[in-house]
């Protein structure tokens, strides 16, 4: 019998592409999701729920009801600026229902977790690229609530016997190749899908968040890597569990920085259009580099990531906008 895997947050961006690459590998996916921030466009078959990872009684009858072999946490509120003007949702959110739903694992034996962290752990590195090493000194209510659970899976396993594999992303990127599931948020906050929406009109412009920074071109720079890149290292991290591998943190990234001006001139050359730009002030809480090293995944679970170079992620994002864009852009 195949195993069972419950996805959290299976109706999101990561999420769904996530669960697209267990079925494809055969195993079984049931999906919670509250649909806050997911979409259920996005939803790849039949088993599902509609409901929160904080709701106990809806968690206890799930648990009852299923056995699952792991748990994968993609349903974390996600956004720096957010959390910097209203941290107790995130706290909420991200570190109060994690406990509710890692009490109910515990309670009911399930003692395997995938959980989706983030280079925001980091803070400003004091080095680049970014190992698992570096030091964790959060900048934001964002990157603290991901420490906070990390360490709460740690004691977990020390008490509990729960074993976890925290995944670090930098910034997740693309669409699967098909074309029919993709990057979709209301309202978009993240640079690549803003910068096509641009592009195919559905924007007038876009803000570029700091001109200012210690960069060569005084925009941030960060480190993209292909959304099933992502799922990829998920389910060699899942697979390592299964086989009785003890708890990890890996970070997921390509190892390669661009800034914020150079993934608008990328985008262009892709699709062909000029995206105008308006510069505004520094967002709160952004880090000017983040960069990752991604060795040690490679080295311990034979991560081989397909996409090495941002144009063809941006051309796969491009493949699913212009399937959502209203005037269906060429």
């Amino acid at each position: 019998m195949a195993p069972k895997i419950l996805v959290i947050g299976g109706a999101g961006y990561i999420g769904s592409h996530m669960v697209r690459c267990l079925r494809q590998s055969s195993y079984d996916v049931f999906i919670l999701d509250n649909l806050s921030t997911g979409n259920r466009r996005l939803i790849l078959g039949n088993d599902w729920l509609e409901g929160s990872l904080g709701e106990a009684g809806l968690l206890e009858r799930l648990f009852e009801t299923h056995t699952f072999d792991a748990v994968m946490h993609f349903a974390a509120f996600s956004q720096v600026g957010e959390s910097m003007s209203d941290p107790l949702a995130y706290y909420k959110n991200n570190l109060s229902e994690t406990m509710v739903l890692l009490d109910a694992m515990i309670r009911h034996n399930v003692k395997r977790f995938i959980f989706s962290s983030t280079a925001a752990v980091y803070g400003e590195p004091i080095e680049t690229p970014i190992s698992e090493n570096h030091p964790c000194r959060p900048t934001n209510p964002y990157g603290n609530t991901k420490l906070a659970v990390e360490r709460m899976l740690s004691d977990c396993d020390s008490a509990y016997g729960l074993k976890s594999v925290a995944l670090r992303y930098f910034n997740a990127a693309g669409a699967d190749e098909s074309g029919d599931i993709g990057e979709l948020h209301n309202p978009e906050t993240h640079l690549i899908p803003i910068i096509l929406k641009a592009a195919s009109g559905e924007l007038d412009r876009i803000k570029v968040f700091g001109t200012d920074y210690p960069t060569e071109d005084g925009t941030c720079i960060r480190d993209y890597v292909h959304v099933n890149d992502l799922a990829q290292a998920h389910l060699l991290a899942l697979d390592a569990l299964l086989s009785g591998e003890e708890s990890q943190v890996y970070n997921l990234g390509s190892s390669n920085g661009f800034s914020v001006n150079q993934v608008i001139r990328i985008a262009e050359k892709v699709t062909g259009k000029e995206v105008p730009v308006m510069a505004s002030s520094r967002r709160e809480g952004d880090p000017a580099v983040l960069i990752a090293s991604s060795d040690k995944i490679k080295r311990e679970l034979g991560w081989k990531p397909s996409y090495t170079q941002l144009e063809p992620i941006i051309e796969t994002a491009w493949k699913w906008h212009r399937q959502q864009s209203p005037t269906q852009t060429t």
